[in-house]
């Protein structure tokens, strides 16, 4: 699968793991971490942006918790008609775009936002797409994190190979966060393994 591909697959999305999907899961285990870490190393105030946000099920969460300043990336602009029948309250709030994440951050000036995390996004960006991670370093001026896959299924990653097939249907890209993060002169504050998932905390330094 080629970049443009894999770029094709999400924006078209339906059924499993499509916007719908998780706004019908709601927060989850990750939500409540992100908003604890959140709790430690970010401002109230702080301005917050979310990779491939979808229906904005983490946001809500946050916003629960008092965050104001959030906005979202999805690639699949059914993501945000979703976030108005499931989170209605963000979306009156909240700044939302839709492209792709390879598109849409070049055109962010130097330390727009305070924090920008993803979750299980990153893991999905093609090996072509790779320098997208310096500009997530770049456009943060404070907190990088990360809640991705790296191993933690039993299925994904733990065989060693760089990426597996979710359901034999789209990429997942095995990568150690704190390496590639760190390569890019970001310092690790924190690593919490999950059942599903590794939230990394990363401070821009």
């Amino acid at each position: 699968m080629d970049a443009d591909d894999n770029h094709r697959g999400w924006a078209e999305r339906s059924g499993d793991f499509s916007p719908e999907y998780y706004a019908q899961i709601g927060p989850n285990e990750v939500s409540e971490t992100l908003a604890t870490v959140f709790e430690h190393y970010a401002a109230e105030d702080a301005s917050v942006l979310e990779l491939g946000c979808s229906s904005g099920r983490h946001l809500a969460h946050l916003r629960d918790r008092g965050y104001e300043d959030l906005t979202g990336i999805d690639i699949n602009d059914d993501s945000f008609e979703v976030m108005a029948e499931y989170f209605p309250e963000l979306v009156d709030t909240g700044t939302f775009l839709t492209g792709a994440i390879e598109d849409l951050l070049p055109d962010f000036p130097d330390d727009k936002f305070d924090v920008i995390y993803s979750v299980e996004t990153l893991q999905h960006v093609h090996p072509d797409d790779m320098w997208v991670f310096e500009e997530i370093a770049r456009v943060s001026s404070d907190l990088v994190i990360t809640a991705e896959n790296e191993g933690n299924g039993p299925t994904r990653g733990r065989s060693g190979s760089e990426v597996s097939y979710v359901n034999d249907d789209f990429p997942l890209y095995h990568r150690n966060w704190k390496d590639e993060f760190s390569d890019l002169g970001l310092a690790q504050l924190l690593c919490e393994p999950g059942k599903r998932d590794t939230v990394r905390v990363f401070r821009v330094l």
